[in-house]
């Protein structure tokens, strides 16, 4: 009689199945993962620096002091204090004058010397100590250095376009914005110039006269903003509501230089 042979094909499927089963039955549930521990190291914060004050940046600051005088609020300012300024402003603009000629204190010039062989560069820092520009409560300070911030109108530092004069009457306009360098009574005086003009010759080559600039010379003056005796970095006043306030701010001067329309360095004075 013959016996019955089990299929092969049965044989694998079982044998499949019985592992399978193991598996299951071995398999124990995974434990969750572990949340990540918090870091106890407070994560780096960086603060940018205030970006230096440029002269389109200060004049903007001067604008918001004038406008706030005119009309009875408080200037403010005091956040100005402490930032790094680097104005530039145009000076020399035009065919240079003549020896004779000479210009308010705080504004720079450029003239022929008598022998018409080379220029001369100058700039007198204004007294601005007893000028009424500083205020009541600053009797503290021993000496103030005032430098004008010529044709607020233009942020820019170039020479204004060339236009035909209206009259020959024509005057130029007051000022109305600048910088004053504020030296305290026991204070160090290191920058001071005590009524010394910053002064350069420039010569030309060749035992020629030098070229002047079509598009005049440049002032660089650079520090950081300080602050008057009430706190505020700007101090404005007007002699009539019609007016435009005369405002200045409070600074500490490190540089002094004059360039080229180019930025080419003809001379500097530092701080120290």
């Amino acid at each position: 009689m013959l016996e019955t042979i089990a299929s092969p094909r049965s044989s694998i499927v079982a044998l499949a199945a019985s592992l399978l089963a193991l598996a299951a039955c071995q398999r124990e549930p995974q434990p969750a993962p572990a949340p990540a521990a918090e870091s106890e190291t407070p994560p780096v914060v960086t603060v940018a620096p205030a970006p230096v004050l440029d002269r389109a940046g200060l004049l903007q600051a001067m604008d918001i002091a004038a406008s706030a005088f005119a009309l009875g609020r408080e200037v403010g300012g005091a956040s100005l204090a402490g930032r790094r300024f680097v104005v530039r402003q145009a000076f020399g603009c035009g065919a240079p004058s003549e020896a004779a000629e000479t210009a308010a204190d705080g504004l720079a010039t450029v003239a022929w010397a008598k022998d018409r062989q080379s220029l001369k560069f100058s700039l007198a820092p204004a007294d601005w100590l007893q000028s009424g520009l500083v205020g009541r409560d600053d009797s503290g300070l021993e000496a103030v250095e005032g430098f004008w911030l010529a044709r607020p109108w233009l942020r820019t530092e170039a020479c204004p376009a060339t236009a035909p004069a209206v009259s020959a009457s024509t005057q130029d306009s007051p000022q109305t914005v600048g910088l004053a360098a504020v030296f305290k009574a026991n204070g160090p005086r290191t920058g001071r110039r005590n009524g010394r003009a910053y002064e350069f010759t420039l010569r030309g080559e060749d035992g020629q006269p030098p070229v002047p600039s079509a598009q005049g010379y440049r002032l660089v003056l650079e520090g950081r903003m300080t602050a008057f005796a009430d706190g505020r970095a700007i101090h404005c006043r007007a002699a009539a509501a019609d007016q435009r306030p005369s405002c200045i701010g409070a600074v500490q001067l490190d540089r002094v230089a004059f360039e080229d329309a180019d930025g080419q360095m003809l001379s500097e004075w530092r701080d120290g």
